[in-house]
């Protein structure tokens, strides 16, 4: 048995500890809300370049940390990291957020192919590698990826959507062409995170920003059934490592999310009830969440108050201090001390 001094707070809370204070960490805690993130962003290039940068990746992982004292580190890296190193054209433009040739019919999944595959994704594993040599070993590192669902919306829409009107037709209309997409995603998307495992990752968290958007059936083809099957690939093959899912919207499926795809730790988007969640899913995994990113940038009494109000909601569960989403670029930075101050006050 591991001792507890030497394992980091984070894997005690996802091995089923609570713990008062709460392990904390932020979705987006490396960018450009602070001004050593923009130093580094407006010398390397394009952001894909910074992803694939090991150095630089590496720095902007560890400014957070050397900052606030988070008690994990993640991966700086992108989602799209994964359909780009299949070969699908994706260019991220200022302002206006990343943009692919989009996949629309059969012939288009040509341009898709894993040969290379994982020459292309070497830098963010040697990113990854390097991370967990600079960081001190009561700090966690989590590597990441998006899940299959989300990243199949970029690589078809194109771009971010209001209404996933052409991915939705696509896998309401032609459901074999899009299973396609979500298997071959699934395939390397396990092979881009065992490779994260294999060089220092000891969490993973899977983002499905999009799975929201669904209704209830097609929310379990889309959403839970090809997680599931990437968790248990996963996890066949390395035992040790513990998964978060992050279902952003899902609402009550939720607990279908949960129940089915055998991740580790959910982590709730600020529109889910944290008392709901304390009820229907907790002990059995580990809850992470979900302040509202607003109110961190709100700071003060109202700042103050919801930390206080998520603290004693999760009092004797295993509880990860979170926000609903990432950080926003106007954070104020000491809104982020301030809250960390709060919470291990």
């Amino acid at each position: 048995m591991r001792d507890p001094v030497l394992t980091p707070a984070l894997l005690r809370a996802l091995n089923g500890e609570s713990l008062s204070p709460p392990p904390v960490w932020l979705m987006r805690q490396a960018g450009r809300y602070l001004p050593e993130y923009r130093e580094v962003r407006a010398s390397a290039g394009g952001f894909l370049d910074l992803c694939h940068s090991p150095d630089k990746a590496t720095e902007v992982t560890l400014q957070p940390i050397r900052r606030y004292g988070f008690d994990a580190a993640i991966l700086f890296s992108d989602i799209l990291v994964v359909p780009d190193a299949l070969g699908q054209k994706v260019t991220f433009a200022e302002g206006e957020g990343p943009r692919l040739n989009p996949l629309r019919k059969a012939e288009d999944l040509s341009v898709l192919s894993k040969i290379g595959f994982q020459d292309k994704v070497r830098t963010v594993w040697r990113t990854v590698e390097q991370l967990r040599q600079a960081l001190d070993p009561s700090v966690a590192l989590i590597g990441f990826a998006g899940s299959p669902w989300t990243v199949a919306t970029y690589m078809v829409e194109g771009r971010g959507s209001k209404d996933y009107a052409v991915v939705k037709k696509m896998a309401y209309g032609d459901p074999g062409l899009f299973q396609a997409i979500i298997d071959i995603l699934v395939e390397a998307s396990f092979d881009y995170l065992i490779g994260q495992i294999d060089h220092g990752a000891q969490v993973i968290q899977l983002f499905d920003s999009w799975a929201g958007v669904l209704p209830e059936t097609e929310f379990e083809r889309w959403v839970i059934a090809p997680t599931k099957i990437l968790v248990s690939r996963l996890k066949a093959a390395r035992p040790e490592i513990k998964i978060i899912g992050f279902p952003k919207g899902a609402g009550v499926l939720a607990e279908a999310y949960a129940l089915e795809t055998g991740i580790d730790g959910i982590s709730l988007d600020s529109s889910q009830s944290l008392s709901w969640a304390v009820k229907t899913l907790s002990p059995r995994f580990t809850l992470q969440g979900n302040l509202d990113p607003i109110l961190l940038v709100t700071g003060g009494p109202a700042l103050e108050r919801a930390v206080d109000r998520i603290l004693e909601t999760t009092k004797g569960v295993p509880f990860i201090f979170n926000l609903g989403h990432g950080i926003v670029p106007e954070t104020p930075p000491e809104n982020v001390k301030a809250l960390m101050e709060r919470v291990r006050r």
